[in-house]
């Protein structure tokens, strides 16, 4: 892989990576997402959505063909062996596109958006890792307003991820989002310039 700066993004389930990762965008910087990766792995007919197929069964199709996002998301928040199955499957296919992505990649350093990074083998070759942070309660309210679900499943899907304190404890940087853009624009500016002084050191 090229030596550049490698910067992990991650965060709990709407905390606002995707806010933050976009105001680095707009700085320029290249974005790489796992989450995009990994919805363009998994098209119909493809050989991931295949393999996933061939241990969850067609229950998790569409009549389309196309994976069943909200049937996956509940099969595997409420069965911990499924959620361990499918990272099994994801991961490895995932990192590899990273590391393709990143031959391609310009600018000092990159981006790398990784939702569950604690369980994820990409935490091996960033530099530093950014957690985007807020208040559970906050999470809980996004989520139940995003996707439209109960108040119980929100929490399910909190209690499913690593712990608040557990991504808190791996940070080099954290940025603290409780919907104050004007907040997130300052901060992101500031670690911008902060990580193009390192890189070029």
């Amino acid at each position: 892989m090229k030596s550049n700066l490698y910067i992990g993004l991650s965060g709990g389930i709407a905390s606002g990576k995707t806010i933050v990762s976009d105001e680095f965008s707009s700085l320029g910087v290249d974005i790489i997402d796992t989450d995009i990766i990994a919805k363009k792995l998994i098209f119909p007919g493809s050989e991931t959505l295949n393999e996933i197929v061939s241990v969850f069964g067609e229950v998790i199709l569409l009549s389309d063909g196309n994976l069943d996002r909200k049937k996956m998301r509940q099969i595997i928040f409420n069965e911990k062996d499924k959620k361990i199955t499918l990272e099994k499957i994801m991961h490895p296919k995932i990192q590899n596109e990273v590391k393709l992505k990143i031959q391609s990649a310009s600018g000092l350093y990159q981006i790398i958006v990784v939702p569950l990074l604690l369980q994820s083998p990409i935490l091996d070759f960033i530099h530093r890792v950014l957690i985007i942070d807020c208040d559970e309660k906050i999470q809980i309210n996004r989520l139940i307003k995003r996707d439209n679900i109960t108040e119980e499943l929100a929490k399910k899907m909190i209690e499913n991820q690593s712990k608040r304190e557990e991504r808190l404890a791996i940070a080099d940087d954290i940025i603290l989002n409780e919907g104050r853009i004007e907040e997130i624009k300052h901060e992101v500016k500031k670690l911008n310039d902060f990580y193009i002084k390192i890189s070029s050191s």
